[in-house]
């Protein structure tokens, strides 16, 4: 089931009015126990490490522990079911990343309709994912990979976490804007994909800065180019791709969302606690080191903003032909 652009920012404008007292009370006793935080991939990905970071920070400040739980699987589309299925009472919150917007368009049936199901509640961060090849990889250029995969059409395997995930459509939007072929090699999320692109396994992956930096500052995997259109503060001396195939861009786009029907003062209360996040110093420096940018978004700016984004790779996913496992 589709849901139009102006129904749902309808939805995220307009929520059920309930009288002043009930609302100033309820938000007063909330949160009375953990929250917790649904992530949709394995430990040590990208999207996790930010969860993780933001759940300590947010933790403090609700007085309240913020529990990161990990349910891995079809895309992040488990987790984002077990949200979709939880009461709408603030305590059971999704970690929302680019997976969310491109499986809406990337699986045929869904048991949910993300836009419509999932309400949003902040921003947490954007970050660029980084086009990055074992070091035996004969290239050192984003131009010398390009060459290097004509020559040898079909020998450099591509690892992302899973089809429809953000490394693998960003690799297949590069393999189409560049005129190159690479064969995909999908994994049940990007943590469990490193340790074959270390070994060399596997050879190429644009994967998110947040889980690769330690790995690129050590040498131990060779970073040709950026995602984003600009360049990364955690990577200064990395271009980006659009340098070398122009127009290219992708931004790793991290969020919260909670189940619809969740109240507006839970929400207008989580996303105040968010924000406050981070606006802190230490975890604006801590993204930094991670390649992120903190971005603080009202509900409905982000909510807009999470239809943008699955517009934009609804028409990726139907120009490469990708396909769920």
């Amino acid at each position: 089931m589709k849901i139009e652009r102006r129904q749902f920012l309808h939805l995220v404008a307009g929520a059920a009015t309930l009288p002043a007292t009930s609302r100033f009370a309820r938000a007063q006793a909330y949160p009375s126990r953990p929250v917790r935080l649904v992530v949709g991939f394995a430990p040590g990905g990208g999207q996790d490490i930010i969860a993780r970071l933001l759940g300590q920070s947010l933790s403090e400040r609700l007085g309240q522990s913020v529990v990161i739980e990990n349910r891995p699987g079809a895309g992040s589309n488990i987790a984002a079911e077990v949200v979709v299925n939880a009461a709408p009472d603030g305590y059971t919150l999704l970690m929302v990343g680019p997976a969310n917007a491109i499986n809406a368009s990337l699986y045929d049936r869904l048991n949910f309709n993300f836009l419509r199901d999932i309400a949003p509640v902040a921003g947490v961060s954007r970050a660029p994912n980084v086009m990055e090849v074992n070091p035996m990889v004969p290239a050192r250029t984003v131009p010398e990979l390009i060459s290097y995969a004509k020559a040898n059409p079909g020998k450099i395997n591509m690892a992302s976490g899973g089809n429809g995930a953000s490394q693998h459509l960003s690799g297949e939007l590069f393999k189409m804007m560049a005129g190159i072929n690479m064969v995909h090699v999908p994994y049940r999320g990007e943590a469990l994909a490193l340790p074959d692109l270390l070994s060399g396994q596997v050879q190429v992956m644009f994967g998110n800065v947040q889980s690769s930096i330690e790995y690129i500052r050590s040498g131990r995997l060779r970073p040709l180019a950026v995602t984003t259109a600009t360049r990364s503060q955690a990577l200064p001396d990395v271009p980006t791709v659009n340098e070398f195939v122009a127009g290219y861009e992708v931004s790793a786009i991290n969020g919260i969302g909670a189940p619809k029907n969740t109240p507006r003062e839970i929400v207008e209360t989580l996303n105040a606690h968010i924000n406050a996040s981070l606006a802190d110093p230490k975890l604006v420096a801590r993204f930094a080191e991670l390649g992120a940018i903190p971005m603080p978004l009202t509900p409905a700016e982000y909510g807009k903003l999470m239809i943008d984004e699955t517009e934009k790779w609804a028409k990726v996913v139907k120009f490469s032909g990708a396909k769920p496992d």
